[in-house]
């Protein structure tokens, strides 16, 4: 398997406050990363760092051999970077459709297959974002980052404050999206074990600092690794 992405002693935060300390794993093409933690361990920072939304003091990012941490956020954007911020950071004023289109690159995902993923999208592509419910906004985060044709997909929270129904669509998608379609993913979530169960590996930050990697299938079995880690073992 081909390396995709290398962080390399990453150091970063917001201003002059340091949130990330000398951050240091990689990814495999195709794999996908359950980063895991306690709120304020800095996941969401992490994620940010790699779409080019903090201040990096220090250390590289490397995507595909491209030095990604030279990059302003476009440019990772055009480099193969697909970000969902937990905000979601739909276009509100725009309809569905123009939502997809507006970014739209050529690749294989478009905005046909978005709808295929995600019937409820096509059946409100003439409503503007405002008029969608929370559930269908994250669809549409997620679908506007696809048809991006990333390298990597960043998904931050993305099952926060959905119904059950929601959550369980989502998941089936993202499963979709990495497992049979081959992309490489970064999944933030508060619920360790949904997520481990469609990940391949997992990453534990705590202050800032990663304080455990190992196989998601492995730590999935190791509730009280979860319990010691997060506070949480389901």
């Amino acid at each position: 398997m081909s390396e995709l992405l290398r962080i390399e002693n990453l150091s970063a935060g917001y201003g002059e406050a340091v949130v990330l300390h000398d951050v240091a794993f990689a990814l495999g093409e195709g794999q996908t990363l359950a980063l895991l933690g306690r709120n304020g361990t800095g996941k969401t920072t992490l994620i940010n760092t790699l779409a080019g939304a903090t201040r990096q003091h220090g250390g590289s990012i490397t995507l595909g051999g491209q030095a990604l941490h030279k990059l302003a956020p476009h440019q990772r954007a055009a480099a193969g970077i697909g970000w969902v911020p937990q905000e979601r950071n739909i276009f509100k004023s725009l309809t569905v459709h123009e939502n997809l289109t507006a970014v739209e690159r050529q690749g294989k995902w478009n905005p046909q297959r978005v709808y295929e993923m995600f019937p409820r999208l096509a059946e409100r592509k003439t409503n503007l974002g405002t008029q969608l419910s929370g559930g269908e906004q994250q669809m549409l985060a997620v679908g506007r980052a696809l048809v991006l044709n990333p390298k990597l997909l960043l998904l931050d929270e993305p099952l926060e404050g959905l119904a059950p129904i929601i959550v369980e669509e989502l998941l089936r998608a993202i499963r979709r999206i990495t497992q049979d379609e081959g992309l490489a993913a970064i999944v933030v979530e508060q619920h360790p074990q949904a997520i481990l169960a469609i990940s391949d590996e997992a990453v534990v930050l705590d202050h800032g600092t990663i304080v455990h990697t190992d196989r998601a299938a492995t730590l999935r079995t190791q509730p009280e690794v979860l319990d010691r880690l997060l506070g949480v073992a389901r």
